[in-house]
């Protein structure tokens, strides 16, 4: 099948771009590929050329030939309580992803999953069907077969999250640094009595924040005081009656999932308890879902675009011919001081 298209009525085609050039057509076939090969400029130089003549790669043609799609794949779940309430943390990743990866001829598709079938058998149909050239995997949990899948067909892959494997690239935020940090400006406000709210689920970043939390509590002598929500919508007005029914009412909350906010203050103003003011409140993440709360919320700050682009670096990577040893990689976040964590008054 011939990689062509049309300009001035006429096709142009791959040799046409190596006859204006006077270089070989395999040199020209190993630019388009992004071919170790071939140098930088010459690659650029062919890319611009074949755009000023017309050419358009057949990509389905392509892909026949090499075996490759040209595709990363990101697999992100829909049905959680981030998503439902608006959740804006996948589609600012994707613009840094997608940019890195542009930029070097492929292209990103997500692969939304959702109730219809499990994380495991959906991620294996994919592959089967060849899909995608790389995977980035979301909602990592702890023990999750995926990872053990994609390591045994040796199927390039990128996972936001840690899991208890190893022999895999990750990259993930400082989910038990945040936990920590939160704790400790808790303390230093005359807080002693600090609760912790998270998803009552087997993923990775809950996990991690819990485990930042318990260790920054044990370190102030204090007594833990862990709330599991189950994942759905409501779950931050849960938070707030689980709160209110307590005989000792924490003077603090951390919230690993900063869009339990939204409920909580909801739900305690409903009681005459004000955000704040009877209760400090700490979120994990600064997003616009929450930026109109008031009083605002005190959160932590990453660059989610940058993010992504360092994710698209690593999805490269492993899409090189002889990748480097895997990334693992903690990125730090920044605090954002607002108003909803006064001093205990």
């Amino acid at each position: 099948m011939a990689e062509v298209s049309e300009k001035s009525g006429r096709t142009v085609g791959i040799r046409d771009v190596a006859r204006e050039l006077g270089i070989s057509v395999a040199t020209v076939s190993r630019a388009m590929n992004a071919r170790g090969e071939v140098s930088e400029a010459t690659r650029r130089l062919v890319l611009e050329t074949a755009a000023a003549l017309g050419y358009t790669a057949n990509q389905s043609g392509r892909s026949l030939r090499s075996g490759r799609t040209s595709t990363v794949a990101l697999v992100m779940p829909i049905q959680t309580a981030r998503t439902q309430s608006g959740e804006t943390f996948f589609l600012n990743v994707c613009n840094g992803l997608q940019e890195t990866l542009l930029g070097h001829g492929l292209d990103l598709v997500i692969l939304p999953f959702g109730s219809a079938v499990g994380q495991e058998q959906f991620l294996r149909d994919v592959v089967d069907r060849r899909v995608a050239d790389a995977y980035v995997l979301a909602d990592t949990r702890r023990a999750d077969p995926r990872v053990d899948y994609l390591l045994a067909q040796r199927v390039p892959f990128v996972s936001l999250g840690r899991t208890q494997g190893e022999g895999y690239p990750w990259l993930d935020l400082d989910f038990a640094g945040v936990a920590a940090q939160s704790v400790r400006r808790l303390a230093e406000r005359g807080h002693r009595r600090i609760a912790v709210a998270t998803a009552d689920r087997d993923v990775n970043s809950d996990v991690e924040f819990l485990r930042g939390y318990q260790e920054a509590v044990a370190g102030l002598g204090a007594d833990p005081l862990v709330i599991r929500l189950p994942d759905s919508r409501d779950n931050g007005d849960q938070l707030g009656e689980r709160l209110l029914a307590m005989p000792e009412r924490p003077t603090a909350v951390v919230l690993a999932q900063e869009t339990l906010a939204l409920g909580l203050y909801r739900r305690l103003r409903a009681h005459g308890v004000e955000p704040g003011r009877d209760l400090a409140v700490i979120g994990f993440r600064e997003n616009p879902v929450c930026e109109h709360l008031t009083p605002a919320l005190t959160c932590f700050h990453v660059s989610l675009e940058d993010y992504g682009r360092r994710l698209g670096e690593i999805v490269l990577e492993r899409l090189s011919p002889s990748p480097p040893p895997p990334t693992h990689e903690v990125w730090p976040m920044t605090l954002v001081p607002k108003d909803s964590d006064p001093a205990l008054s």
